[in-house]
């Protein structure tokens, strides 16, 4: 399931840390990080989801 997730913080970065966390603290920082730069969002969903 985890490879699925990171697929999805590849392609949309938000989701893929929705649907490890919800919508908690971290989903909303993603959301900001991704709108500052597409790359940082993405390295704190691949974070997010391999944080475990």
């Amino acid at each position: 399931m985890d490879v699925i997730r990171i697929l999805l913080a590849i392609i949309l970065p938000p989701l893929g840390v929705f649907l490890q966390v919800g919508l908690g603290l971290h989903f909303w920082l993603n959301i900001l990080l991704t709108l500052c730069g597409y790359i940082p969002g993405i390295i704190h969903a691949i974070w997010v989801i391999l944080r475990k």
